[in-house]
């Protein structure tokens, strides 16, 4: 990315954030089409103010603590979305909290990974990364998902996909732990791991100064909770559409967490265009084991707390998914080289999770 083009972005992206809040409050009191639009626009340029200043953030730490902003931050303020709607939905949102993390995994380890896959290998043909930081994570996201999200369908101690208050202490402790090793692993033992191997074609840019870093970090925050905050303005009416065409609720969940994890996904993709792929994965398998590693333990915190009901177990469809989704994912990113063909097979499945959702 060029100087001058960095500059042109930081103009407008500096204050979108902003307008972005301001928005979501004038939305209140229009009428519903228009609120609608505003929300829509508001929405797509917070994104990708969001993009901008999480890379100029990743420019100025570094790989991979770059990504891992990114990650943490959309993460954080995605479970403050769930819970403020466990906390005002009833027992009718039991399942929320294992809906959206189901859908993260499925649309960052399918859709946003497959997209990076096909269109850095359509680019450069062959892209390459550290096997060993890709395992790594692999592993983490196969003993996390499936200790939260399938073994609860197969304890004896309640019937059904919930659990006993010692067991969903457990599984939060234990996703909390895992997660925080990751990071560890990620950051500081093996760094190295999840640093970039293929050289960017990008023109070289000084890093920025710590006074425009921080300020980024800031408007970082700031677009991400109004990315969150017209998603969930815009969510009656994808609800009302979704049951319109007479799709499964499940449909609306999916699409909120598509909404959410817009700026991670588009800032992998560039990365992957770019030819650093390394730091797309960094992103996407990052954000996948963020979801889980915070998500589960601030839900059964506040199950745990207030006495209230929650449901992680998935239905069969979904754990046959969720299982054909790591093996591919073990066997696809095994061999640190990946071409055009790893990208259509994740696509496919992206595929074959939101045709499923919609005609299950």
């Amino acid at each position: 990315m060029s100087s001058s083009k960095t500059a042109k972005l930081g103009h407008w992206t500096a204050y979108m954030p902003i307008l972005a809040l301001v928005a979501l409050g004038v939305a209140a009191f229009l009428p519903n089409a228009a609120a609608l639009t505003l929300c829509a626009a508001a929405l797509a340029g917070a994104v990708f103010s969001a993009v901008h200043h999480a890379e100029t953030v990743a420019h100025k730490v570094g790989e991979p603590f770059g990504t891992l902003v990114l990650a943490v931050a959309v993460t954080i303020i995605e479970v403050a979305l769930i819970v403020s709607v466990m906390l005002s939905g009833g027992p009718d949102k039991a399942g929320l909290a294992r809906d959206t993390v189901f859908a993260a995994i499925m649309i960052v380890s399918t859709g946003i990974v497959g997209l990076c896959l096909l269109f850095g290998g359509v680019r450069h043909h062959t892209q390459g990364f550290h096997v060993e930081g890709a395992s790594a994570a692999l592993a983490v996201l196969c003993a996390l998902s499936v200790l939260t999200l399938v073994l609860p369908n197969y304890t004896n101690s309640v019937v059904g996909p919930g659990l006993t208050a010692s067991q969903l202490a457990f599984e939060g402790v234990i996703s909390l732990v895992l997660y925080m090793v990751f990071v560890f692993v990620q950051t500081v033992s093996h760094r190295d791991y999840f640093l970039a191997k293929a050289p960017s074609e990008e023109v070289h840019v000084p890093p920025p100064s710590r006074r425009t870093a921080v300020l980024s970090l800031g408007l970082l925050v700031v677009a991400l909770v109004a990315v969150v905050g017209l998603a969930k303005k815009l969510s009656p009416a994808v609800e009302q559409a979704v049951a319109t065409a007479g799709a499964p609720k499940a449909v609306v969940g999916i699409v909120i967490a598509a909404l959410v994890l817009l700026p991670e996904g588009l800032a992998a993709l560039r990365a992957a265009r770019a030819n650093k792929l390394q730091t797309s994965l960094n992103l996407a398998l990052g954000s996948a084991l963020a979801s889980i590693g915070l998500t589960i333990p601030t839900v059964a915190a506040v199950s745990l707390v207030l006495d209230q009901q929650i449901e992680l177990g998935l239905a069969p469809k979904e754990t046959v998914l969720l299982a054909i989704t790591l093996l591919v994912s073990v066997l696809t990113l095994g061999t640190g080289r990946t071409t055009v063909l790893q990208g259509a097979v994740h696509l496919v499945l992206f595929a074959a999770f939101l045709f499923l959702a919609i005609v299950p």
